[in-house]
């Protein structure tokens, strides 16, 4: 539990995104939160986050639709157990695209269940572009960056929501908005010279404001009360993580832990905040000398 009489320093904790998987991760957390990592989890993925993450193979492991919910399933367990150790909250978190969900999950933005569920719907959207699935846009088809801002531009005008989230590739634009607003665009996105408009599945969850900081990967400021729209919008967005690292460090935050599998965010932290701290909490063994560190001196 963390110790009484501490005056804790300023740190920021940080989550790995994908690319950092590695067969193996975890093995130490399964049999210790079942309740995080057991038959919950599988029956949210409908898989077995246990064989997938300790037996691979490597090849099925790293496909986005498994790499994603396994690095947020066991890097959020991992951080479960390390808040525990420390003396206090981080004044801050971050996490490297997908690693912003764990942030949020952290700071208890959404449900841990609730915010697998959504992972797995990313990474199932952004395996291949057969599954068109994603949440709150719709995809062009068809469509150049002048005639998807016309119809969004034309919507908003008439009262909706809708934007014109990302260009994918020629010829296929990304809209973001309401429900209705994608209805609307379904059924009117031929007016506007576009091909095919195809809906992309939306995961809907409760969200809450976030307990601590948590920098948005899109803005590279914090997240206000409802993360959704930015979290719809980091689908597509630039991932500004730098940008964020360097905010964190201008709020007098020196001190920065990567929590997760490998160690890519402590690495990023020192190379773009001079003279920043960082260690990497990567498994249970790196506890005790991450509580060692974040215990500054003993308040008499």
């Amino acid at each position: 539990m963390p110790a009484v009489g501490v005056d804790v320093p300023p740190y920021a904790v940080l989550f790995p995104g994908q690319g950092s998987q590695a067969v193996g991760m975890g093995a130490e957390l399964f049999d210790l939160r079942p309740d995080l990592l057991g038959n919950s989890a599988d029956e949210a993925l409908g898989w077995s986050l246990r064989e997938m993450c300790l037996e691979g193979p490597e090849e099925a492991l790293t496909r986005t639709e498994h790499a994603q919910p396994a690095l947020y399933a066991v890097s959020y367990a991992l951080w479960s157990q390390v808040r525990e150790h420390l003396h206090g909250p981080p004044s801050a978190a971050a996490g490297h695209s997908l690693g912003e969900y764990t942030a949020l999950a952290a700071a208890g933005c959404f449900d841990y269940l609730d915010g697998l569920r959504l992972v797995a719907a990313r990474g199932r959207a952004m395996a291949g572009a057969a599954d068109r699935e994603a949440s709150g846009m719709a995809a062009l088809i068809g469509a150049d960056a002048a005639s998807a801002e016309a119809l969004a531009s034309y919507r908003r005008g008439e009262g909706g929501r809708l934007w014109v989230a990302n260009l994918n590739a020629p010829g296929q634009v990304v809209v973001a908005g309401g429900a209705e607003d994608i209805d609307w665009t379904v059924t009117n996105a031929g007016e506007f010279g576009v091909r095919r408009a195809l809906p992309l599945r939306v995961a809907a969850i409760e969200m809450r404001p976030p307990e601590f900081p948590v920098w948005a990967n899109v803005t590279a400021r914090p997240h206000g009360d409802d993360p959704a729209g930015m979290l719809v919008a980091q689908l597509t967005a630039a991932v500004r993580f730098a940008e964020s690292l360097e905010g964190i460090a201008a709020t007098g935050v020196g001190l920065f832990l990567h929590v997760g599998p490998g160690d890519v965010t402590a690495g990023l932290a020192k190379r773009s905040v001079e003279g920043a701290e960082a260690f990497a909490v990567s498994s249970l063994d790196d506890l005790t000398a991450a509580a060692d560190l974040l215990a500054g001196p003993s308040v008499s």
